[in-house]
């Protein structure tokens, strides 16, 4: 393959194949597992890649081990040892409320001798699910719908659910002790805290009921009487434990790298303009839609050909009420900037294959979109206003559907100049 031969849709999905393949499990146990211990080796976790996670570990560990690990309906896959179920991601249900009770039971039961392994990433503050003394489930529910309608960021979004939480913010670590605790994350937050991703179930991390009442109501989240009373009584200290260890074994910036590579491969000059990007979708468009123009005029910050690398988690404030998510609310809006500017195409999807609750990852434009769509009578503005990116990009046959990946390093967005 060469730049010359290839479409500019090949070329985008070449890049966004070349970062999934970067974010898998497999292989990235190697050289980090800890001594078998004595007694038994206990895996637990959640996430959208947790299962896959656990099918990598079993396959390195080579050593008896047992465990529950719970991920997203559709995001489950065969093991040998550790048992794996599904539940609802974003809106929690009764089985991820099942199996967070299971999971707090095995980390209960272990002893000194024992090993606890836990294996999160992005999905588990919603997989892993067990309200605070005070709360029912519908209150986490209606707690996690609000959050994701309020367009706040993941680092918001998580604080709260932490504060809320009889598992998140340590308090899984705390239940483990003085068992032998190994953690091994994929981050899909920008910045790859580790107290951040899941909602951090094994990270201590004192509490902060005044801040977290501050970041709900700047965000317009309403604080009921019950979640002011629950915030200030869930408190922890946050305390480290003795003997804990964290692996990070994939991170956004690796998917960037990897992408990166492919396109110096393909003769092409790549440009990482940040892993850690946040703020709304379609803003973020805007900015990076002036990045591009500059570079297809002036060849600044790189000439022709170049490609923009960018990961991280951007939000959507729910205004409408159409179909898509993140990836292609920011996709939409950045083909309306270009304003169908030659030479220009993007791709933009969700590494763990959903974006927002659809079935598509994301989707892709080239500079022939707009023209297309006033041809078939869309407009494309109406879909923004009305957060349907997804209808306007399935209209136009430039979805990109992957089905779930079984990992999360959250966005990839790739913007090609010819």
């Amino acid at each position: 393959m060469t730049l010359a031969t290839l479409s500019d849709r090949d070329i985008l999905l070449a890049l966004f194949d070349a970062g999934l393949a970067a974010a898998l499990p497999e292989g990235k146990f190697k050289d980090r597992l800890p001594a078998p211990p004595k007694g038994r080796t206990i895996v637990i976790g959640a996430g959208k890649a947790s299962a896959r996670m656990a099918r990598a570990f079993e396959e390195e560990w080579g050593h008896p081990c047992e465990g529950l690990i719970v991920t997203r309906y559709g995001h489950g896959c065969e093991t040998r040892h550790i048992e794996i179920v599904e539940a609802s991601h974003p809106v929690p249900d009764q089985a991820g409320l099942d199996a967070a009770r299971r999971i707090l039971e095995l980390a209960q039961g272990a002893g000194p001798d024992d090993l606890v392994v836990c294996l999160m990433s992005g999905g588990a503050s919603s997989l892993l699910t067990m309200p605070a003394e005070g709360l029912t489930l519908a209150d986490k529910q209606a707690l996690n719908s609000a959050l994701l309608k309020s367009g706040a960021p993941i680092g918001v979004m998580n604080q709260v659910r932490k504060s809320l939480s009889a598992i998140k913010g340590g308090r899984l670590a705390a239940a483990i002790a003085p068992a032998r605790a190994v953690t091994y994350l994929i981050s899909d937050v920008p910045g790859d805290d580790p107290a951040t991703i899941g909602s951090g179930p094994t990270i201590p991390e004192a509490s902060d009921p005044e801040g977290v009442l501050g970041l709900m109501r700047a965000w317009g989240i309403e604080v009921t009487n019950k979640l002011e009373q629950v915030i200030r009584a869930n408190t922890v200290p946050g305390d480290a434990l003795p003997g804990q260890e964290v692996h990070m074994i994939a991170t956004p910036l690796m998917a960037l790298k990897a992408a990166e590579a492919k396109a110096r491969e393909l003769g092409i000059t790549p440009l990482i303009l940040g892993d850690a990007i946040e703020g709304e979708a379609r803003e973020a468009a805007i900015v990076f839609a002036g990045i591009a123009n500059c570079t297809a005029s002036h060849g600044l910050p790189a000439a022709a050909p170049c490609v923009l690398l960018s990961g991280g988690e951007t939000t959507v404030t729910v205004r409408g009420k159409g179909r898509g998510g993140r990836s292609v609310e920011f996709l939409l809006a950045l083909a309306i900037a270009l304003k169908g500017r030659p030479g220009i195409s993007a791709v933009s999807c969700d590494t763990d294959g959903v974006d927002g609750t659809e079935d598509n990852a994301g989707a892709w434009f080239d500079a022939s979109i707009l023209e297309e769509a006033a041809a078939r009578g869309l407009k494309p503005a109406d879909y923004l206003a009305n957060n349907d990116g997804y209808s306007f990009f399935s209209a136009l046959d430039r979805l990109v559907i992957t089905g779930p990946t079984l990992t999360n390093v959250n966005d990839f967005r790739a913007i090609l100049v010819r």
